[in-house]
């Protein structure tokens, strides 16, 4: 399901669990210029759609079935350099953070901080600067 692209920054949400998607768009389509442009369940229908619909930001689990956060990622970064990615993880280990960096994501998000840390996180790529998690970065 997309939405008509506007001046605001879209962003794509890929997550295979429904109440997870459902959360972050309450969350980033509270903030006026902000705009969930996209939902999918796995990476191979983000890929798919990204082809077709540009977006400025990727918030990407990583465990899903088909195509997983990683291999997305890698991907993305290959095919569209300027799109950022946050990844959304409930794994808290430093081997995935800096994983992820490697393959090119610009920030790493623990499902049990979406409440609190999606914003400033979203804040932080749009400033070009990396976020990670508080507790990771403790």
């Amino acid at each position: 399901m997309a939405k008509k692209v506007s001046s605001k920054y879209n962003i794509l949400l890929v997550d295979d669990y429904p109440p997870v998607r459902r959360l972050m768009k309450k969350i980033i389509e509270a903030s006026p210029e902000l705009q969930v442009i996209g939902e999918f369940q796995d990476g191979l229908d983000l890929l798919d759609f990204l082809r077709r619909f540009p977006a400025q930001l990727v918030v990407l689990d990583i465990s899903m079935p088909r195509v997983d956060g990683f291999e997305a990622t890698r991907r993305i970064k290959r095919d569209y350099p300027t799109v950022k990615v946050l990844i959304l993880s409930i794994h808290d280990y430093q081997e995935y953070v800096d994983y992820a960096l490697s393959l090119g994501a610009e920030g790493y998000l623990l499902k049990d901080e979406v409440d609190d840390e999606l914003l400033p996180a979203i804040s932080s790529l749009r400033q070009g600067k990396t976020f990670i998690s508080r507790r990771l970065s403790a």
